[in-house]
């Protein structure tokens, strides 16, 4: 039989180590260059599997949890699809409480992996609801893994020790530095994980949040309005997120990343809706700071969860947008950082006493 510490090995080699893409555009035909992780090409298709596998992993060396110990958790879909597929992995069943309105494709996902879903309603309290759901769902038994990743600091130090580094050496190992790093906020694991890293080797790298001009729940700290960009600005600020260790809140217009993500897709980056509000945030970034500026994102995830939204259909262009100005000119592919080139500390133990 596989030991958990075996499973986890493996899984490692499906997490991380994405490949740094330098994406070659026009802007208002000035040349430019963003740099940006390729997520999609996780496990799971997303940057959540970094954070659900490293749970995991603190969860069975803290004891909190055991083999076979069922698993909840909240979501707006990634996370669910991550913790879904990683929990069925080590043996976990998994249940995953997610607002109804999330794409179909998410929801098919996660019950392809064999996990249980619970749709929860506007009505029902959306996503604070699902939070409350999934919590009241755990204290009917004891067993029961909550990964709460909206306050679990692991979700934080997954990016510090993985996403960070990364991009920090894949940048080196091409000679350039960083100048400022972007990311929009689902949990804020990203943006302060590899952040609060990158700050570690250049003290003096903007950290940027960014959020739906539609519903700017980071600039105003509660919720406003209603978006289209799946998976970033749920309904609250996370704990996790430490709007005084960050740089200003970046804002763009859900259209404005549907039409940036199509012409990424366009031209052969199936991204989703998320990644192309990131490339927009980070363009804003670029465009205070000067057109040679380092500046790097992620590209969370791939188009593949979105193709029954408006990712797929016309967007009309919208007075402020800044896409009809960008026009792509093609990416390079920076080569991945060897396992051996990342400083990990060393493999602990895994206790695999059941309950």
């Amino acid at each position: 039989m596989t030991s958990a510490a075996e499973r986890f090995r493996s899984l490692h080699r499906l997490v991380g180590n994405t490949p740094l893409l330098a994406v070659d555009f026009a802007w208002r035909g000035e040349p430019r260059v963003i740099y940006a992780k390729q997520e999609s090409l996780n496990l799971t298709g997303s940057i959540k599997d970094r954070m659900a596998l490293h749970i995991l992993e603190h969860g069975y060396r803290d004891g909190r949890i055991r083999p076979g110990d069922p698993i909840a958790e909240a979501t707006s879909g990634n996370t669910g699809i991550s913790f879904s597929a990683i929990g069925r992995a080590l043996g976990h069943p998994v249940t995953v409480f997610m607002p109804d309105w999330m794409s179909p494709e998410r929801m098919s996902l996660i019950a392809s992996f064999g996990a249980s879903i619970v749709p929860v309603s506007r009505a029902e309290g959306g996503f604070l609801g699902s939070i409350r759901l999934s919590e009241a769902f755990a204290a009917r038994d004891p067993r029961v893994f909550l990964p709460c990743q909206f306050s679990n600091e692991a979700n934080v130090q997954a990016h510090f020790d993985t996403t960070g580094p990364e991009i920090w050496l894949q940048l080196q190992q091409a000679g350039l530095g960083v100048d400022a790093f972007v990311a929009g906020v689902g949990t804020g694991g990203t943006v302060m994980g590899a952040g609060r890293y990158l700050r570690t080797r250049q003290p003096s790298v903007r950290v940027h949040p960014l959020e739906p001009a539609e519903s700017p729940t980071l600039s105003t700290g509660r919720k406003v309005g209603q978006h289209r960009i799946q998976g970033i600005s749920d309904e609250f600020i996370p704990p996790i997120l430490k709007l005084e260790e960050l740089d200003s809140v970046v804002a763009v217009h859900d259209g404005d990343a549907i039409l940036l993500a199509q012409q990424l897709a366009h031209c052969g980056l199936a991204v989703g809706i998320s990644s192309g509000a990131n490339f927009l945030g980070a363009l804003h970034v670029q465009n205070a700071l000067g057109p040679t500026s380092v500046v790097v994102t992620v590209f969370a995830d791939s188009n593949k969860k979105y193709l029954s939204t408006d990712l797929l259909r016309p967007e009309p262009v919208r007075e402020g947008y800044l896409s009809p100005d960008v026009t792509i000119v093609g990416f390079r592919v920076f080569q991945r950082v060897c396992e051996l080139c990342v400083d990990q500390p060393p493999p602990r133990a895994i206790p695999l006493t059941p309950r």
